[in-house]
């Protein structure tokens, strides 16, 4: 029998977003005729117990990975992963997201890993940071990226993006859509009516939602601020953020100072989201940079008109004017506007769902995601082991 190839993901730490959901529905669902899987993730995220629970998988969830940078934990911790790399034979390490990527790369080539591949799930440099830290950040990415054989992207402007930076060749990037399962948004199991009594909407209200993390990247208070701008123009309009994060204590001070309790409602973290889904008339997201959304694909597969910011992977998937409505960055009044437009014109919000759920075919699919991996990986490996 030839023996199973050894993977390991690595991840900086399991919040409660559709990179670290991508990562453990991998880690879940590799072929294990033909490889061992085994994660390595920072301790302390709210999906820790989720990837305990995963069958047949080595998970280690480790204190010394950390999100913020500094200098003596980073070189422990390539130090810590080389060591693993080495003593565990592991075959192809595959990491993800920006600090895992650059520590687990740099481990990975001083154990001699026979083959290395990186998710972009969004680039590390973007134009929303300092100069000098984007400048850092890019030349990090250009340092590993000859370490790296694949250079994975979920959205194709990535691809652009890391080029124009100087991080890695063409032939080193391929496109590998971020996936969910798109049965699952389109069955809630909670009556929709229900469920908005129990969050305090009435049924004359337009109710916009978003599902996020309350970081930076997804910019919550021009969420709060959008609220009140189309709130303002059109009163039936109701709002509510799911969702927890570094921003929520800014969040709270920003809807109470503008009055906005009764108009937005801040329910945190909820694992209801194909109900909070059906819940809504319409969703948004207002992020300042992305990868590939997952919550825009999870809206469209519930027939939901959706309105976002057109950064990075967004107009890849919503197509202005066809599978949605996008803004510029930061457009609070342009975003306001859209939904104003939409809880005005129920035809327009039925042609936008229809034509979004139309977009979602097999590429998004969660698991053509793991195929495709699996795919990679073996092309890889064979070509090693000739």
């Amino acid at each position: 029998m030839t023996r199973r190839f050894r993977v390991l993901h690595l991840i900086t730490r399991l919040e409660l977003g559709g990179a670290q959901q991508n990562t453990l529905h991998c880690v879940r669902h590799h072929d294990r005729d033909r490889f061992e899987v085994e994660l390595i993730a920072g301790g302390g995220g709210r999906l820790d117990d989720e990837a305990r629970a995963i069958p047949d998988a080595t998970v280690r969830l480790v204190p010394w990975l950390k999100h913020a940078i500094s200098p003596s934990f980073d070189l422990l911790a390539v130090l810590r992963l080389r060591n693993h790399f080495r003593h565990s034979g592991v075959d192809l390490v595959h990491t993800h997201s920006s600090k895992a990527g650059i520590l687990g790369r740099l481990a990975a080539n001083l154990a001699g890993v026979p083959c290395v591949v990186h998710t972009v799930h969004g680039w590390s440099f973007n134009p929303t940071q300092p100069a000098t830290r984007r400048r850092l950040y890019a030349w990090l990415e250009r340092k590993v990226a000859p370490m790296t054989d694949r250079i994975l992207v979920v959205a194709a402007g990535h691809i652009d993006a890391g080029l124009d930076a100087g991080v890695g060749s063409r032939s080193q990037y391929e496109v590998v859509r971020s996936g969910i399962n798109r049965r699952l948004y389109g069955t809630p199991t909670k009556p929709r009516d229900e469920l908005r009594r129990e969050l305090g909407f009435g049924p004359g209200d337009f109710v916009v939602g978003t599902i996020a993390n309350m970081k930076p990247q997804k910019a919550p208070l021009d969420f709060v601020t959008t609220a009140a701008q189309a709130h303002r123009s059109n009163p039936s309009m109701k709002f509510f953020f799911a969702g927890d994060g570094e921003l929520m204590p800014d969040v709270r001070r920003l809807v109470e100072s503008d009055g906005l309790n009764d108009v937005v409602r801040l329910l945190g973290w909820r694992d209801d989201v194909p109900d909070l889904l059906n819940a809504m008339d319409a969703f948004v997201l207002t992020s300042r940079f992305e990868g590939l959304p997952r919550s825009v694909l999870q809206a469209m597969a519930a027939g939901r008109p959706v309105v976002a910011t057109a950064v990075d992977g967004t107009p890849e998937i919503v197509e202005d004017g066809v599978t949605g409505l996008l803004a510029r960055s930061g457009d609070t009044a342009g975003l306001a506007t859209h939904l104003d437009r939409l809880a005005r014109d129920e035809t327009l919000r039925t042609r936008l769902a229809d034509r979004a759920s139309q977009r979602l075919d097999a590429e998004f699919d969660i698991d053509t995601m793991v195929t495709r991996l699996d795919q990679l990986y073996w092309q890889l490996l064979q070509s090693r082991n000739g």
